[in-house]
């Protein structure tokens, strides 16, 4: 028998998950989102009904994912009705937030009598309208065999990578050396620009050394072109940094890239570029760029 599937939280990564499950016949019986005419309009668009209650939103589902902001969002939806009745429940949670929150809805689900898992996402919108996502899984493995069917129409790969907060703590560090490659691109293409070099030639040169990263096919040109519509976006990378240092202080370690990395983007949140994606941290490092300069 299918599972009723539920959506809490649908911004650009939700909404498209809830999409990419529609298309594969999935049924979708509630969405809710903190701005409720999000959630009308996306239920107007795939026939499903918009909650307005979280404690509806249990009631009238088995799976329930969840795709929310930060650590505060992720504690008020499950505070706020999302475990009233929802024994039997399956709460997929897919935000990136720090391993102990993942860890304290685990044990808030199950004494509930609802299981609970991870699901840290990897990718961006285009691959969750694609069904294309990387997805880290963490929890109680029963929690992952009973998601695995729903999270295969969602990724083009998973991995299960043990208890709760532990896939956590690998997205954590996978956003962290992530923002640590897009500021240091940046810099390269910066100073490549200040220098007069043709930028098109230095980064065909990166993308055959041991300058070449992921980062550089996805945001290289977008720094070029000063083209950064949003699919991560400079705040979400500042938050995501900020999570992996909290886990090094208190692993005492010193992470003076990743310390580095994380003021740049609280400084584009600062200068209210926050809502750039990650690409424009150029927008710090180009000469006559940032805020207040001239072109």
């Amino acid at each position: 028998m299918s599972e009723r599937i539920a959506l809490v939280g649908l911004g650009r990564m939700g909404a498209n998950m809830a999409r990419r499950l529609k298309d594969c016949g999935e049924t979708i019986t509630a969405l809710h989102d903190a701005d409720a005419k999000v959630a009308e309009a996306l239920g107007a668009e795939l026939g499903a009904p918009a909650a307005a209650d979280l404690s509806e939103v249990t009631r009238l589902s088995d799976v329930i994912f969840t795709v929310v902001s930060d650590d505060l969002a992720m504690r008020a939806i499950f505070n706020g009705g999302l475990l009233r009745r929802a024994q039997g429940r399956l709460f997929i949670n897919c935000a990136t937030v720090t391993p102990s929150v993942h860890q304290w809805v685990q044990i808030k689900a199950e004494k509930a009598g609802a299981q609970s898992l991870e699901a840290c996402m990897a990718s961006s919108i285009t691959q969750a309208r694609q069904g294309t996502l990387y997805l880290m899984c963490g929890g109680r493995p029963e929690a992952f065999d009973r998601a695995r069917p729903l999270l295969e129409k969602l990724s083009a790969s998973m991995r299960y990578i043990g208890p709760a907060g532990q896939a956590a703590q690998v997205k954590a560090l996978v956003n962290m050396v992530m923002n640590i490659n897009t500021a240091a691109l940046a810099e390269g293409l910066a100073l490549g620009d200040a220098l007069g070099l043709d930028l098109n030639l230095l980064r065909e040169v990166f993308s055959q050394t041991g300058a070449n990263s992921r980062v550089l096919e996805t945001d290289g040109e977008d720094m070029q072109k000063r083209d950064h519509a949003c699919f991560f976006s400079a705040a979400h990378a500042a938050k995501d940094s900020g999570i992996a240092l909290k886990l090094g202080t208190a692993e005492k370690l010193q992470l003076p890239l990743a310390k580095a990395t994380w003021k740049q983007y609280v400084r584009m949140v600062e200068l209210g570029l926050g809502n750039l994606d990650k690409s424009g941290i150029a927008e710090l490092t180009f000469r006559n760029r940032a805020p207040g300069s001239t072109d």
